[in-house]
């Protein structure tokens, strides 16, 4: 007797998708389901946090314009276990959604459950690794689609896309790089998920890497550091994020922009006021180089240009710690 083999565009029809998403990521991976006629029976999500910058589209929003029942429990406990399971999912996704999913949970989907994280696995699993990549001077992002298990972002890859980072690329123009590929991924893969014919390949964990959530507090800058160490720290937690920090005559000073002046040479002590810029800029001694600081805050205060901010006369600090 032969087996019969159902088509992508049948499969994908006929497999009922639960998402747990957030975010543009989510907004984005959750649109693509919806182009390619994927039944999604629940959308799991969060309640924002009226203490965050809110940039991103609403996955909530959209469910319900799609008449798809919406629920953000803080927890997914038994009861809410029984539920899902009542829906009889096919396939569950996470795309973005910032709790771990039990593996109870994941097991509900008898064709898989599949996250969608930004980056290339096996670097930087865990939290914020678009932050970290620039933190840590990366060349290269992306994102990858993988099979969910108990452990955070190791199970089985389905598939990845890189793409270049540069050095005007701030976490948040690299986030916007990233979800149009995330959304691609979706595209691609999900009929060969719906019906169960995708390609895996196990990680090599020992060959990755592992980040944990970021907070407010590492966004202090050292200016011992070299100038490329500060300007990367700048421009991983700039707008919509915490912000980077000094103080300056003895205010808390966050720093929003800056460019490297020199990557190598000592012009002064590091934290030293060495020079202006036409722009409005403030260069600045690192440890080895120097940064220009151009877009700068005190605390409580408006955002303005350095030179205006940090001026010329008596007031002026000598030095930025």
């Amino acid at each position: 007797m032969e087996t019969k083999v159902i088509a992508p565009d049948e499969a994908v029809k006929s497999a009922n998708c639960v998402l747990f998403a957030y975010h543009e990521m989510g907004f984005a991976c959750m649109e693509a389901l919806l182009a390619l006629g994927a039944p999604i029976v629940a959308l799991f999500t969060h309640e924002d946090d009226p203490g965050e910058e809110i940039w991103w589209r609403s996955c909530a929003e959209l469910a319900r314009r799609h008449s798809i029942p919406v629920h953000t429990p803080e927890r997914i406990d038994g009861q809410w276990m029984a539920r899902i399971a009542a829906m009889r999912p096919a396939v569950l996704y996470s795309f973005y959604y910032r709790h771990l999913l039990s593996e109870a949970v994941l097991k509900l989907a008898p064709l898989g459950a599949y996250n969608l994280h930004g980056s290339l696995l096996p670097a930087y699993r865990g939290r914020a690794p678009v932050n970290w990549m620039l933190v840590n001077g990366e060349r290269e992002a992306g994102v990858t689609l993988h099979q969910m298990v108990a452990r955070a972002d190791a199970g089985d890859i389905i598939a990845q896309r890189a793409v270049p980072i540069e050095d005007r690329d701030t976490a948040l123009t690299l986030y916007h790089k990233l979800v149009p590929l995330g959304a691609s991924l979706i595209r691609e893969f999900h009929p060969l998920i719906a019906s169960g014919r995708a390609p895996r390949r196990p990680q090599d964990l020992s060959a990755g890497s592992y980040f944990g959530r970021r907070r407010p507090e590492d966004g202090r800058i050292d200016w011992r550091w070299p100038a490329r160490r500060i300007f990367n720290l700048v421009r991983a937690v700039t707008h919509p994020y915490p912000g980077a920090f000094c103080y300056a005559g003895g205010r808390k000073l966050f720093v929003w922009s800056a460019t490297i002046g020199e990557e190598s040479g000592s012009r002064a002590h590091a934290g030293t006021i060495v020079d202006e810029t036409p722009d409005g800029g403030v260069e600045v001694a690192a440890g080895e180089g120097t940064v220009i600081i151009t877009r700068v805050q005190f605390e409580g205060e408006a955002e303005g240009t350095a030179r205006e901010l940090l001026a010329a006369g008596a007031n002026r600090p000598r030095a930025i710690v």
